[in-house]
């Protein structure tokens, strides 16, 4: 067989799914009308490791219309929806998840995906990029270049280009606006808050809502929980990212502090560690904590095991640490993205363009990936604006546009007042 998934009986629930997403996706949609018989991707073998969802199946099964031959594993052992896995493979597409792997399986699912010899990589959280360039050094010569979703993976990835080890080009997608401004902002917003109400059922309004980081997915779940009525708390390292949070009505404090008085907690940062120990001594009795940043070592889970005698199962993606000092800590999806562990990741208008903008990166790689240099590239303000466009005409919104006038008066520096 050229997939593994939990349970291929359960295709049918997973191509309702992907049938709704497909009517809340317009732009990518429009990209498979306008490419399906052209087939610009034929000869392209491509690798992808992000996680499965509706959306992504509609991505997944556009590339594959447009021509492409694809390869998928999930980026995450806790994000793969088993229906939607079993729809993809059914429908012939080669996949490698299941909800609830293990580490170790994790990795094997990408080998599987490798094995494959792709010449496109698709990437959220670079593990498959680390993966060819680690254990796979002969498969990464023959890639003609790569994508990356998220802001964890692209600061890695900028990192190994600096240090001059990365084997081929990257598109950074994430630095896209119509992919940072809106999925990171309103879909990790929604999504997390969306993740927290159905492992927790708790009443957001009056709790003291604690969000470390703000960043984009920082100002976005901040935004959303003082929508619901939160008393909202931001910690920060930047000084301007603080300075920010401040004059956009939110309380700004340490970690230090705000472990003291947080009702619920959630992590943005992409950085481990950051409660640990300490913080979670300081929790009052029944205080929530949970982690929408792309890795689980923001929390350090073993340190809150050290401080606790009893570990309880008491909703599904809700588990209760018994501490010794006869407080209760609630760690929400395993300390894994609560938007995707908990729930069903971010709405299918957002990733809307921001898969829009992979199929479309990947396509220029494709033709042009040979000519570029092995570092990592941010994709032309043209692409947002064509995405940005077509969005918009779905919507039935106009804009309005300069005149030739106005278009010789914004760069005539003799015009004066």
């Amino acid at each position: 067989m050229n997939y593994k998934v939990k349970d291929i009986k359960l295709a049918e629930s997973g191509r309702k799914k992907i049938q709704w997403a497909e009517s809340r996706m317009p732009v990518l949609m429009e990209l498979r009308d306008q490419y399906q018989k052209s087939q610009p991707f034929k000869g392209a073998k491509i690798s992808g490791c992000i996680h499965i969802t509706k959306e992504t199946a509609v991505l997944v099964e556009t590339l594959r219309m447009a021509g492409a031959q694809v390869s998928w594993s999930g980026c995450n052992p806790l994000s793969t929806q088993d229906d939607v896995a079993a729809a993809l493979a059914e429908n012939g597409t080669s996949i490698y998840a299941w909800h609830g792997m293990s580490n170790d399986e994790f990795y094997e699912c990408i080998d599987r995906t490798i094995e494959f010899e792709p010449n496109l990589t698709l990437d959220d959280g670079a593990d498959l990029i680390f993966s060819l360039h680690k254990n796979h050094q002969d498969a990464a010569k023959k890639i003609i270049g790569g994508t990356e979703e998220t802001t964890t993976g692209v600061q890695r990835l900028r990192a190994m280009a600096s240090d001059g080890l990365l084997q081929y080009p990257i598109y950074a997608v994430n630095d896209s606006a119509t992919k940072w401004d809106f999925d990171n902002v309103y879909g990790t917003g929604q999504s997390s808050l969306d993740g927290i109400l159905r492992a927790t059922s708790v009443l957001i309004a009056g709790k003291k809502f604690v969000v470390a980081g703000y960043g984009h997915c920082g100002r976005g779940v901040a935004l959303r929980a003082k929508g619901l009525g939160a008393k909202t708390i931001v910690t920060e390292i930047d000084p301007v990212a603080a300075l920010r949070a401040t004059l956009e009505g939110h309380e700004v404090m340490s970690m230090e502090e705000a472990s003291q008085v947080g009702d619920i907690f959630i992590t943005t940062t992409g950085m481990k560690d950051i409660i640990v120990k300490k913080h979670f001594e300081a929790m009052k009795d029944g205080a929530i904590v949970c982690n929408t940043g792309h890795y689980d070592c923001e929390l350090n889970l073993d340190d809150l095991k050290s401080l606790s005698e009893k570990i309880t199962e008491v909703r599904a993606n809700n588990e209760e640490y018994q501490l010794k000092n006869g407080r209760r800590v609630y760690v929400l999806g395993k300390g894994r993205l609560v938007n995707l562990a908990a729930a069903e990741g971010h709405p299918a208008e957002v990733m809307d363009m921001s898969f829009s903008n992979q199929f479309l990166a990947l396509l220029n790689l494709y033709q042009n990936g040979k000519t570029l240099e092995n570092k990592v590239y941010v994709l032309p303000k043209e692409q947002d604006d064509q995405i940005a466009s077509i969005k918009l005409k779905t919507m039935g919104i106009q804009i309005d546009t300069l005149s030739a006038e106005q278009e010789t008066y914004k760069t005539d520096y003799s015009a004066g007042t």
